[in-house]
């Protein structure tokens, strides 16, 4: 016998309702409550997420965290010793003295010779302070944990050679200072002046003025 799928159908050509066990539908609508408040839960933490976050304490530089209870702040980033001026670059310049002649000098200062002179002045060498400062702040960079087990070969590397090699050229900074060990002596080479263009807008702004 065929069975015909029209005898499913009721008098209006509709599915006849479905009668489910009263245990299945509180099942049912027991799930439904769980979904409806699993959604809730997650809309209240997408507002959360969107909303901005409240300030806190200040992060320390480089590292992406607050500092923890009790510990001190990092202190500002260095500055070229040059942008400093009165105690703040005597200061500075007594900490780099200290380190050129307790550590640089004395491990790395090849003998004085006119092919590499020094300056028992070299303080007053204003290039000189400039290039041992910034040398200075490569070192403390690439002695640290996270400059890597590499740090202190690129320091070498790239920063102690090219640096004294500047200092101490023939015709460096210090070419008219000590070139003998046994006659220390010291002189500040003149260097370039006012170019003609702006001696020039000079004397227009001093006329001006006048």
């Amino acid at each position: 016998m065929v069975h015909d799928p029209l005898e499913e159908f009721g008098d209006a050509g509709e599915f006849d309702p479905v009668r489910l066990p009263e245990g299945d539908l509180d099942s049912i609508q027991a799930t439904v409550r769980k979904l409806l408040d699993r959604s809730a839960e997650q809309a209240r933490q997408l507002d959360h997420l969107a909303a901005a976050p409240a300030p806190g304490p200040p992060l320390l530089p480089g590292f992406g965290m607050p500092p923890m209870p009790g510990q001190a702040a990092l202190p500002p980033e260095p500055r070229p010793i040059l942008e400093l001026d009165g105690e703040a670059y005597e200061s500075e310049l007594d900490l780099l003295t200290d380190w050129v002649e307790d550590f640089l000098t004395p491990t790395y200062g090849a003998e004085v010779t006119t092919a590499a002179p020094w300056c028992d002045q070299w303080q007053e060498h204003l290039d000189v302070v400039a290039w041992l400062h910034a040398l200075w702040m490569a070192y403390l960079q690439h002695k640290d944990p996270e400059a890597g087990p590499a740090g202190m070969f690129v320091w070498h590397r790239d920063f102690l050679t090219h640096a004294m090699a500047a200092i101490r050229a023939p015709g460096g900074p210090l070419s008219a200072c000590q070139t003998d060990p046994e006659r220390p002596s010291h002189r500040l080479l003149r260097g370039p002046g006012r170019s003609l263009r702006a001696a020039a807008r000079d004397a227009e702004t001093g006329q001006a003025e006048g």
